[in-house]
């Protein structure tokens, strides 16, 4: 009898996290563990700590680059034949025969699919993140080798730029800005500013930098910015640029920006550093919000029109904001319904509620700007600038996701 297979779409965070959980809390307490398997499926064979790409875009030296980019399938040997891994793209999710086809990466240098696989599931977890913009900032349907490849013509193209223009004031839009000024223009002395050697841009539509914290914080993330030769733009969203793929497939192209105030910006550099695509167009529009995330039970994190024992979690679903502290929270809430659900599907007796998400809906973001300052806060409680350099600006969280890449963070059932 073929094993019954819980299929985990997603090679990152909510991918990589939900199948420790699962293979470490959730099937060994089902009846006959031994007839479960886990298969996750992953465009990259690689994960990389996402919220350090800011820095690390800018030079290898700056972070372990083994620690940076961690293999998948080897996190996953303590397992043995329950896990399974598979290198490729879901290219549709038919929910009504619960199956999805899968575009297989048999080339692992140039990407190329060779296989079209079908893959039936027992149970489904739809993890497949959003993409950003720009190349710079995360994988995307790319692997390590094609994301080195781009930072390394990026950086190339830093030495000699003379103006840089990033679009987006959300943490990534801050965090860019703040690195590639100390990177390029050094500290800011004692008594001020120096002249930048690098003009840097910052620009948003909204009326202070980053909105999810109060217009005190985002104040003072700016004069931060300034000392470090940004000049920040407010109150102006990006209408165009030509050429029209600059900072994407034209990575280092010289750059007309143009903003919907009027102006026009010219940059060596430009850099679109504002939100994400989701990645979700294998799923059928019926199961998709109006944004194109997937349509997620807020609070029990079931996605209910797919059918039965299918979940959703991290930045593909519209359950929360896209945050890592709150994918953390939802993990174990996904992973005591699944639990629940596959013991009653196997006809056990389960007594007692869902397991209730409940969003983390408070003022809590910490943005390090350069390599010894930051903004924030944690709870709703403005926090020092130190703090946000030892928590996150020291090494943007590198050190502890190891443990979420090995599984040792979901150690214990919580």
């Amino acid at each position: 009898m073929p094993p019954k297979t819980i299929l985990i779409l997603g090679g990152s965070y909510a991918g990589i996290s939900t199948a420790h959980y699962i293979l470490k809390h959730v099937i060994p307490s089902l009846p006959s563990p031994e007839t479960y398997q886990v298969i996750v499926v992953s465009s990259s064979k690689e994960v990389v700590c996402r919220p350090a790409t800011p820095r690390a875009l800018l030079s290898d030296t700056y972070f372990d680059q083994s620690k940076l980019f961690v293999n998948i399938k080897e996190q996953f040997t303590q397992y043995g034949s329950k896990f399974h891994f598979i290198h490729g793209r879901a290219k549709h999710l038919d929910h009504g025969r619960r199956l999805v086809i899968i575009d297989e990466i048999t080339d692992t240098t140039t990407g190329a699919v060779h296989n079209e696989i079908q893959l039936g599931y027992h149970a489904l977890v739809i993890g497949t993140g959003a993409s950003t913009y720009s190349p710079l900032f995360s994988l995307n349907s790319q692997g390590k080798p094609e994301l080195i490849a781009r930072w390394n013509e990026f950086r190339s193209a830093m030495a000699e730029a003379k103006s840089i223009v990033i679009a987006g004031g959300g943490p990534t839009g801050v965090e860019t800005a703040g690195e590639l000024g100390e990177h390029i223009n050094g500290k800011a002395g004692w008594f001020g500013s120096k002249a930048p050697k690098c003009n840097i841009t910052l620009v948003t539509s909204a009326a202070e930098l980053l909105p999810q914290l109060r217009p005190a914080i985002a104040q003072t993330a700016e004069s931060y910015l300034s000392k470090l030769g940004v000049e920040v733009v407010k109150n102006a969203r990006v209408e165009g640029v030509v050429p029209t793929e600059a900072g994407k497939d034209a990575l280092t192209a010289k750059t007309e920006v143009k903003l919907n105030n009027g102006q026009s910006l010219h940059a060596d550099l430009y850099i679109p550093a504002y939100g994400t695509i989701p990645n979700s167009s294998f799923l059928d529009d019926s199961l998709k919000a109006p944004d194109g995330r997937v349509a997620t039970n807020p609070t029990t994190l079931r996605v209910d029109k797919a059918g039965p024992l299918v979940y959703a979690a991290g930045d593909v679903s519209d359950y929360a904001r896209a945050a890592v502290h709150i994918l953390t929270e939802a993990i174990p809430v996904l992973c005591a319904n699944l639990k629940r659900d596959l013991l009653s599907d196997a006809g056990q007796t389960v007594s007692g509620e869902d397991r209730i998400f409940k969003v983390d809906e408070s003022e809590t973001q910490l943005v390090p700007i350069g390599r010894a300052k930051g903004v924030g806060a944690a709870k709703g409680y403005r926090v020092p600038s130190f703090f946000v350099w030892l928590i996150k600006g020291r090494d943007y969280w590198l050190g502890m996701t190891q443990g979420t890449w090995s599984g040792k963070a979901w150690a214990k059932e919580v």
